[in-house]
């Protein structure tokens, strides 16, 4: 039935796709707020909270199968007051409700489903239902509390007393101010990272496979800092094996969230945002240190894929294109050979090789998943072709490719702006300018700031989400310590203070409004914000880094840029509290592992003062410098310590090396600058000795 004839329930207000895919469902579902919770006070009603996100394909099959389902949505309405949550706006809910269902010894995943008692209280949960089971439980649910009640009411309160436990103690962590980190340390939380290497495929573990950059951002560190040849290895083999797989799209840019098989072939085909901003800062970074044309194909094109697909009028990126179109898993990537001759003629062969594509189809019902087997070079000596022809080829058919998917129902696209994942976009935006030097980067990365400081930043408060006009949520720490990380980004790419400006600003409201009095990590809430049955902290790495070790860097940074050392005494008693579970489960907490290796040496504090700071500053940038921030200016004033005394623009530009506020001489050029920063007399190994 066509919307115009079917009626719309609450959720046609909203502003968020997900939600609004809902909306003509004959389930009369509440948005997550004060209303639906107070009617399930005040009518003494059990609520179901179902939660999911618009690219997620069993989200919708069970909107299909029982959302739309007259019988069922009969039983919802009787006898529960339904709410929906969108997960990517409402992380905090989602959170609480999904270390709840974990709590209760089940698997998590999407949809959520959980049933609270009429004070949000959870009982009982679970993922996907089939529509015979779902109007089972339905019943059996209902039935059960109001017969069981008290027994009920207390496993309720025993999960919300978990909810509320400090993520840490289960563990029973030793925390002291006064213990140190060591290169001995740090080999056995190495040797624990490579336990779940897959050797042979590339990435970690078993199938599905999660690109999970922040795992190879840290080996790429481990490498630079140790200079051990395995780290370097498997970190290629994984991204060589990403690139070349059906997980990256190979006509258009861009990568799927995982792929369900160990090759990367076969993706689940949903591009989110948060994926692809993190994929280009970690291919970025990995190209300064190899130089691997191919890693630079991936990063233009990526950034292509997100200007061309998720780019906002208005300078913000959207936040995901759906896995489906007309109802079908990939439809919109795939081919099959008998398409791609009609499409390409007599290249067909040659390309059907290049791409692996066979008559009888990679994947299902004869269709092809493009992906690549081997490199230009050696495709090209194996086929008799000159390298120069065969990449001139390639253009060529992913252009014909897009063309052709041009003429194809486009798959759903999430168009709700959300302020952590544009950061993630906005950071790799400046980490491309800063390995490449293609100004476009630079100017888009600036335009995206300038969005999101206009319209998702009001009075000093960041907001969640932005949509035609509105930001109506507010902010999470995910979303203050991914834009603080990204606004430091911008200066070092630009050099322009206010972005260093901002980010000292928020981190101060972050400070303020986020802390814990009694503990060094941050609520992943905003004091202010409405209160939910816990208040959780973020500790974790999932696909996104855990926003309190994005905090601790930033603390640790800012601290240098603006001489504050309670910043950096902060950041790292948060690293210390974590330190023991970070050596033996680095794979949950790479992004904490790649703050330890910040320690063992002094960070660099690099100043580049004069008129051809600019100059200097893109040619210095270019190398991979982990561990340094780097400021500087061509005009004759600053508001930050580091350029105190150094901006007298009579003399020439001078480029300023100094560890632990101590300077070398300055110098004239980039090389003797690279020198000083690899200079044995400043490898001490501790980088921050009051502090150990």
């Amino acid at each position: 039935m066509p919307h115009a004839q079917k009626k719309s329930n609450r959720l046609i207000h909203e502003s968020s796709p997900y939600l609004l895919q809902h909306a003509y469902n004959p389930v009369d579902w509440f948005p997550w707020g004060k209303e639906a919770l107070e009617k399930a006070k005040n009518e003494d009603k059990l609520i179901i909270v179902s939660i999911g996100y618009a690219a997620c394909h069993w989200c919708h099959v069970m909107e299909h199968q029982s959302f739309e389902n007259e019988q069922i949505a009969k039983v919802m309405n009787e006898r529960y007051v339904c709410i929906k949550v969108d997960r990517e706006e409402r992380p905090d809910v989602d959170q609480v409700y999904m270390d709840a269902l974990q709590a209760m010894g089940l698997q998590g995943g999407w949809p959520l489903n959980v049933f609270l008692n009429p004070e949000a209280k959870p009982f009982y949960g679970g993922t996907y239902f089939p529509p015979e089971q779902w109007i089972q439980v339905l019943e059996n649910v209902a039935n059960a509390y109001y017969k069981q009640r008290e027994e009920l009411d207390a496993t309720a309160e025993q999960f919300v007393q978990h909810l509320n436990a400090d993520e840490l103690e289960k563990f029973g962590l030793q925390f002291s101010e006064e213990s140190s980190f060591s290169e001995e340390e740090m080999l056995h939380l190495y040797r624990a990272f490579c336990k779940k290497f897959d050797l042979k495929l590339g990435g970690m573990g078993q199938a599905p496979k999660f690109p999970m950059p922040v795992n190879y951002q840290f080996l790429l560190r481990y490498y630079y800092h140790s200079k051990d040849e395995k780290a370097l290895k498997q970190l290629h083999l994984t991204l060589t094996e990403m690139a070349y797989g059906g997980i990256y799209d190979q006509a258009g840019g861009g990568f799927a969230r995982y792929s369900t098989d160990e090759n990367w072939l076969v993706p689940h085909f949903e591009k989110m945002l948060y994926d692809n901003g993190q994929l280009v800062s970690l291919y970025s970074e990995a190209y300064m240190v190899t130089k691997d044309p191919l890693y630079k194909d991936v990063v233009y094109e990526t950034i292509n894929f997100v200007e061309r697909e998720l780019m906002d009028h208005e300078g913000g990126f959207f936040s995901s294109l759906d896995a489906d179109s007309e109802g079908v898993e990939g439809k919109f990537y795939v081919f099959t050979k008998d398409e791609l001759a009609q499409l390409l003629g007599d290249e067909e062969p040659l390309f059907s090789k290049y791409f692996n594509v066979t008559a009888a189809g990679n994947w299902e019902h004869g269709q092809n998943i493009l992906h690549r087997r081997q490199s230009d070079e050696y495709f090209a000596q194996e086929n008799e072709l000159e390298l120069p022809v065969l990449q001139e080829l390639v253009k060529s058919w992913k252009k014909k490719i897009l063309l052709a998917r041009m003429e194809r129902i486009r798959p759903g696209l999430d168009d709700k702006i959300l302020l952590g994942w544009n950061a993630l976009m906005l950071r790799g935006l400046t980490d491309a300018y800063k390995a490449f030097g293609e100004k476009e980067f630079l100017d888009l990365a600036i335009v995206n700031a300038e969005f999101l400081l206009q319209n998702m930043k009001i009075g000093p408060q960041l907001y969640r989400n932005y949509k035609r006009g509105n930001a109506s949520i507010p902010a999470f720490l995910e979303d203050y310590a991914l834009f603080i990380k990204a606004l430091i980004g911008v200066y070092e790419a630009s050099f322009e203070e206010k972005y260093l400006l901002e980010a000292q600003a928020l981190t101060e409201y972050v400070l303020k409004h986020f802390s814990d009095e009694k503990d060094y990590h941050f609520y992943y809430t905003d004091q202010s914000a409405e209160k939910l049955i816990a208040r959780k902290k973020e500790v974790f790495d999932n696909v996104m880094p855990a926003s309190n070790s994005v905090m601790a860097q930033n603390l640790c940074q800012l601290g240098l840029f603006f001489d504050k050392p309670e910043y950096t005494e902060r950041a790292v008693n948060m690293l210390k509290k974590v330190q023991e579970l970070v050596v033996k489960e680095p794979g949950y907490l790479a992004n904490w592992a790649s703050f330890y290796l910040q320690q063992l040496k002094p960070a660099a504090e690099i100043v580049i003062a004069g008129t051809e700071a600019e100059t200097l500053r893109e040619e210095l940038s270019a190398h991979f410098l982990p561990n340094a921030i780097l400021a500087g200016s061509e005009k004759t004033e600053s508001t930050l310590p580091l350029l105190e005394g150094r901006l007298d623009m009579n003399l020439e530009t001078l480029i300023y090396v100094c560890f632990n506020k101590t300077c070398q001489l300055p110098v004239k050029t980039v090389p003797e600058a690279l020198a000083q920063l690899d200079s044995p007399a400043n490898m001490a190994t501790n980088a921050f000795p009051n502090l150990a």
